[in-house]
């Protein structure tokens, strides 16, 4: 199985990547995940140069395909101006016009990481609209690291359950089955139930 994680983060050290790195630990420790980072600070002249090449040079290339052929990914922003920054968005929208496909049925987990908890609804209002309409299938769980969650007990307890959404039996069936069912390929011979997504989702969730 194959997690990518995109972190957007522009500083060094970056709280961003903090975040991507827990919640990449978080995961991989629930499954046998090979996981990949990809720095989004170390391509923004690439990314930059796709609008007006029209084409992305290798290492670009690179992370797109990486990216295309993950079978979940994590994705988080810094927020900027209460959205998602400039080079975040570059990327998916670089992404997009190279294959506009390249997410369709794939597990997101979105997540984001700002100075204030006032900004906490970047995730629902801006990130969770996007990747649905890249076709992703976005876990319930966000996760939204103000500064002063650093260090406190429910940042581990959302980083704990986001991942576990995205780990879980039943979404680790979508991170094997409906990210490649999604692509192209060979037609298969026999009929298969398909249970409806919300479905899924319902089992995940605590009863009660």
């Amino acid at each position: 199985m194959r997690l990518v994680v995109v972190s957007a983060g522009l500083s060094v050290p970056s709280s961003t990547r903090l975040l991507a790195d827990r919640l990449a630990a978080a995961t991989a420790g629930q499954t046998s995940a090979e996981v990949q980072v990809i720095e989004l600070r170390d391509l923004a002249v690439e990314i930059a140069h796709t609008f007006t090449s029209g084409f992305p040079a290798p290492p670009l290339a690179d992370a797109f395909a990486a990216v295309a052929e993950a079978d979940g990914l994590i994705v988080v922003t810094p927020v900027f101006s209460a959205s998602y920054s400039g080079l975040f968005k570059s990327f998916f929208d670089a992404l997009s016009v190279t294959d506009e496909d390249a997410l369709a049925g794939k597990p997101v987990l979105i997540a984001a990481t700002g100075g204030t908890a006032r900004h906490s609804l970047v995730l629902d209002h801006a990130l969770r609209p996007l990747f649905a309409y890249l076709k992703a299938v976005v876990v319930p769980t966000g996760v939204y690291a103000a500064s002063e969650d650093w260090g406190a007990e429910g940042l581990d307890g959302r980083t704990a359950r986001a991942a576990g959404e995205l780990a879980a039996g039943e979404l680790a069936a979508l991170m094997t089955g409906l990210s490649s069912a999604a692509r192209p390929g060979p037609r298969r011979d026999s009929f298969e139930e398909v249970v409806p997504f919300e479905q899924r989702l319902a089992a995940l969730r605590p009863a009660g």
